[in-house]
């Protein structure tokens, strides 16, 4: 993602800096990282989207009456909740908690992007 954001740097600036006496680490530092910024910050948002979000699937296949209650995570919990005990208004809560989460880090990485930049997402 990286390198095809920089592939979309105008290579107009860059030239315009060696013109003008800039040094390459000075030509990554205003020009370069400026620029990678929004990817930047895509990408984060996108990570933490799916931070809470820890790949169930594995740790289903793999759990067993042995390592039940030490492997669980919490998506699995709440799918042993649900499907094992019946316990569908709990599994619910611990979802809708999950994801608003989610929603404050999504909204405090918004909060952050528009320090940095000047602009946000949201």
């Amino acid at each position: 993602m990286y390198i095809a954001a920089m592939s979309g740097i105008d290579e107009q600036m860059n030239e315009a800096a060696r013109i003008d006496g800039a040094s390459r680490m000075q030509i990554i530092w205003h020009i370069t990282l400026p620029s990678l910024l929004p990817t930047y910050f895509v990408l984060v948002m996108l990570n933490l989207a799916n931070f809470l979000s820890n790949g169930m699937e594995q740790f289903y296949v793999f759990q067993n009456s042995f390592n039940k209650d030490y492997i669980q995570v919490l998506d699995l919990y709440v799918y042993n909740l649900a499907v094992g005990g019946g316990g569908y208004s709990l599994s619910t809560a611990v979802s809708i908690f999950k994801s608003i989460v989610s929603i404050i880090l999504l909204c405090t990485t918004n909060w952050i992007a528009k320090k940095v930049r000047g602009e946000g997402f949201i």
